[in-house]
């Protein structure tokens, strides 16, 4: 059952055609994390994030940024030995084998879907109070602008019509072939950065600015309790969504110079900025708005995207609370007196979170197509387009389901339930390290971890951590996603697996060239 393992020397092969020049230094790599990381997080789930653990979301932050610096290091060792699509679903075929690589894909899939419906509700938030409220005098009633308060939505919501709309449109942009430009891609992180120190420099050095709305610092303590996703660590199980994008150094290892050096300061330098970045940013909101959760009967805050918490916020006297906004940053700078800025801030969100929504079902449909390509779902799903040349059938499927999950439930849901599929692929990544090091230690590396024998097992251990203090229906979830997976894995996928026929099958994301090989098929297949 666990017999099939991906020959590693056939993905190589293909692979080191590529012949990439060694170009990035640390700071090119350091700039490129930060560009990658900055975004969706800190935009849409500062006040999921306050709403969990009140201050304490400053040691959300720090707690989310230590884990995913572990994490980072065993992915850089293993995407500069295997640089080719795939991400975790590939190292896992090549490392551990077909059926913990298949759990990895399917948890990846619903990873980047979700995630892509995270953001599809962010940018709503903003779309609906800075460019209709704000700026074209439109009030959206509320059951066209949230989801029905039976999944956490607001009262009287039927359907976040903004945020299927957004889904949907970035989907035909897919379909039809409309990628992002590297350029206006780089504007958009520079708008991102440059607003969100306007932000800090202006809340730090308000009027409104107490040292006092900061206590108590941990209204729900540092643990809430496992399944409850609240205090500082359930705080920081949730802000982990904001750190997701770090992948991309370590996937530029191939073309860094002198790698061992390198890589690993551009990965802790960017994820370190990025970290007392975020603290920052939640020190100014908390600071001069005060970032307290609302508390249920029994003195413990309520959970974030519940029923009740909408109701209290339909609240006059919660009308101007940090947890109840859906477009915290924005509101904030109104809220302290620089309206204009607020906008400004508004719209710089909703100019960039569209380009997020995209890189995410791109990636999403990147891992459909990886795994159709290697025999273990339909192969329609990699049908190209014969006018416009893309994956017309599965992105067309990704973005409605997108968009449907978009329309119904609230963002931080949709967040806590990304992360837990995020957090089982960075804990396998983490074990193909150590693996590789035991069957394979004469392999090139040109970046290896330092003591891997204990960053790996710190890997594994704060993915476990974070996933245990997920609010239980995300924790759930995961699994059963994965018990449909193994359904169609051992219903359809594995009699039709190309690897378990006799045949590996490699494209070269980069040349565009396929090479298949055959082989043996293993023992027991």
């Amino acid at each position: 059952m666990f017999g099939r393992v991906k020959s590693l020397d056939a993905i190589l092969a293909t692979a080191q055609k590529k012949s990439l020049h060694r170009t990035l230094g640390w700071f090119q790599l350091t700039l490129l994390g930060i560009g990658c990381v900055i975004g969706t997080g800190i935009f849409v789930l500062t006040a999921v994030g306050a709403q969990k653990a009140g201050p304490g979301l400053m040691l959300a932050f720090a707690i989310a940024g230590a884990v995913c610096i572990v994490a980072a290091l065993c992915y850089a060792e293993i995407a500069s030995m295997i640089p080719v699509a795939g991400s975790a679903y590939t190292y896992s075929y090549a490392t551990i084998g077909e059926f913990f690589a298949w759990t990895v894909g399917w948890a990846l899939i619903m990873e980047y879907a979700i995630a892509a419906s995270a953001v599809s509700v962010g940018w709503s938030g903003y779309f609906s109070g800075t460019i209709l409220n704000q700026f074209l005098g439109i009030q959206l009633p509320a059951w066209l602008s949230a989801g029905p308060l039976a999944f956490g939505g607001a009262e009287g919501g039927l359907i976040n019509l903004p945020a299927l709309l957004i889904a949907l449109l970035v989907t035909a942009l897919l379909v039809i072939g409309t990628s992002e430009s590297a350029k206006f891609n780089a504007v958009l992180v520079l708008i991102k950065v440059t607003a969100l120190t306007v932000f800090i420099a202006l809340t730090f050095t308000s009027d409104e600015f107490e040292a006092g709305k900061f206590n108590p610092f941990l209204p729900a303590g540092v643990f809430g309790g496992f399944g409850t996703g609240l205090g500082a660590v359930g705080a920081a199980a949730t802000m982990f969504f904001a750190y997701v994008g770090f992948d991309a150094v370590s996937t530029a290892a191939e073309e860094t110079k002198n790698p061992q050096r390198n890589v690993p300061i551009g990965l802790v330098g960017s994820l370190l900025f990025c970290t007392v970045f975020y603290i920052l940013v939640a020190a100014g909101a908390i600071g001069t708005l005060g970032g307290q959760p609302i508390m249920g009967a029994v003195g413990v805050p309520l959970e974030a995207g519940s029923a009740e918490l909408a109701r209290q916020c339909a609240m006059p006297e919660h009308a101007e609370a940090l947890v109840c906004s859906n477009e915290a940053l924005a509101h904030v700078l109104r809220t302290i007196g620089f309206s204009g800025v607020g906008n400004m801030l508004g719209i710089a969100a909703f100019l960039a979170l569209p380009s997020v929504i995209l890189v995410l079902i791109f990636g999403q449909t990147r891992i459909f197509f990886v795994m159709s390509r290697d025999g273990l779902l339909p192969e329609v799903l990699s049908k190209v387009h014969p006018r416009f040349r893309t994956p017309h059938v599965v992105t067309m499927i990704t973005g409605c389901a997108v968009a449907i999950a978009a329309a119904f439930f609230p963002v931080g849901q949709l967040a806590d339930i990304s992360n837990a599929g995020t957090l089982y692929a960075f804990l396998m990544v983490a074990v193909a390290v150590m693996m590789l090091r035991r069957t394979d230690p004469g392999r090139a590396r040109s970046f290896r971890v330092p003591a891997v024998w204990i960053i790996a097992p710190l890997t594994i251990a704060g993915c476990l951590f974070l996933f245990l203090n997920l609010p239980s229906a995300a924790m759930l979830f995961l699994p059963g996603w994965t018990i449909i997976g193994l359904f169609v894995y051992f219903l359809y996928s594995r009699s039709r697996s190309h690897l378990g026929r006799g045949i590996v099958e490699v494209v070269d994301d980069v040349a565009g060239e396929e090479t298949m090989l055959p082989i043996h098929p293993p023992k027991g297949s």
